[in-house]
């Protein structure tokens, strides 16, 4: 495993870092205890110490928390955890929310705390008015935050406002070969590089859309270029990872990972990724998977499901994976995951067209999309005039 040195602290944190939003479930929303406690035990003995969760991920925290006390591995690993800011009225709200935080993950302190998707400066303020900045000075005097941060999803100007507002010690921002120049983007890395700061990676394979559902044409590519006896998984992931990892201002990246064969991909990679490691070969192979990327993936959803639940039951994120599909492959594959997204055989199906643009899912989503615009456009181009109608009927027919 590749170390990188966060220069704030001095901390030697792994290159790899486990995102904790995706453990492995029993069944949906339950997390199965088992082999997430594998997984974890495996990670440490790989040597990742960097382990990032959150208030907001449902029983992350917890799960985490348990794991490391049953093993006694607390002070084996760096915990970074994040405050559901829009959730606080007030700083008794923020104190509330870090104490929460605190038990579940059955430790009196936190390593790297950040506020959770800060998108503009303006939300920084309105916390300043709680007195955060007081709060924060009295957890650090207590040794009950060590570094303080905040993960991002807004645009560059903004990040750069928020970067200069306060003395942060760590930054966490969404980026990869498809999103260089997206929310903060190469430039705000290159930024808050340049004030000393250690960046984590968020969004590295664009929730996989930079390896399962990428073209079948830029999937070839990859697989050609790849050494013999790599899979074509591996080799998309490699190629993610290795551009990020050839870049020095870049800390540490997560992953959300989930198998078994996920971790042990990862860590193979990140046994010798350093800054300078891609090839020019790797960046001709990029150059093109790029440009045939860019040309099928018209939402830029990456399934994070902030957006949910829907007011009046719309699967947002998976007709939007459905569209993309359905030009990153082919219409009809993209049609028939449209119609399997709406549970259109089912008894209570939730199309496009159901959208009442109420506006809810937008004020949520940390890409930023125009959520009902979108929808028009997947009911457009999956949901042919009276299909819902036929579908209606049918449902009734099967009942």
């Amino acid at each position: 495993m590749e170390y990188r040195i966060d220069p704030k602290s001095g901390n030697e944190l792994s290159i790899l870092g486990f995102g904790c939003m995706r453990f492995p479930t029993s069944r949906p929303g339950k997390i199965d205890m088992l082999r997430t406690e594998l997984l974890i035990l495996e990670a440490i003995a790989s040597g990742i110490n960097y382990f990032d969760t959150a208030y907001l991920y449902a029983g992350s925290e917890e799960a985490l928390g348990t794991i490391l006390q049953k093993n006694s591995l607390r002070e084996h690993v760096f915990i970074a955890t994040k405050l559901p800011h829009t959730n606080c009225r007030s700083i008794e709200d923020v104190e509330r929310c870090f104490q929460k935080s605190c038990e579940r993950l059955k430790t009196d302190y936190i390593d790297y705390f950040l506020i959770h998707n800060v998108a503009t400066h303006e939300q920084w303020k309105r916390l300043l008015e709680f007195g955060i900045e007081d709060w924060i000075a009295e957890k650090k005097r207590s040794g009950a935050i060590k570094q303080i941060g905040f993960s991002f999803h807004g645009s560059n100007p903004e990040f750069v406002k928020l970067i200069d507002a306060y003395q942060w010690d760590f930054c966490q921002i969404q980026y990869n070969y498809a999103n260089e120049h997206y929310q903060a983007g190469r430039a705000g890395l290159d930024y808050a590089a340049s004030k000393g700061l250690p960046i984590i990676i968020m969004e590295p394979l664009l929730g996989g859309r930079l390896v399962d559902r990428l073209p079948e044409k830029a999937k070839k590519v990859i697989a050609e270029s790849a050494p013999a006896g790599t899979s074509e998984t591996q080799a998309a992931v490699e190629l993610a990872l290795r551009w990020l990892w050839d870049q020095p201002e870049v800390t540490v990246v997560l992953s959300g990972m989930s198998t078994e064969q996920q971790l042990k991909d990862n860590i193979q990679i990140a046994d010798s990724a350093k800054p300078g490691c891609f090839t020019v070969q790797e960046q001709k192979t990029l150059d093109e998977v790029l440009r045939l990327f860019n040309e099928s993936f018209r939402v830029p959803c990456t399934g994070c499901n902030y957006c949910l639940p829907c007011p009046v039951g719309i699967n947002i994120p998976s007709l939007f994976s459905a569209y993309n599909t359905s030009y990153s492959v082919n219409w009809f594959t993209g049609v028939m995951n449209y119609f399997m997204s709406v549970g259109s055989l089912g008894t209570d199906p939730h199309y496009a067209s159901d959208c009442i643009e109420c506006g809810a899912c937008m004020k949520k989503c940390p890409q930023h999309i125009q959520i009902p615009d979108e929808l028009k456009k997947v009911r457009r181009r999956l949901q042919p005039p009276a299909t819902k109608k036929i579908m209606e009927i049918v449902s009734k027919t099967r009942l």
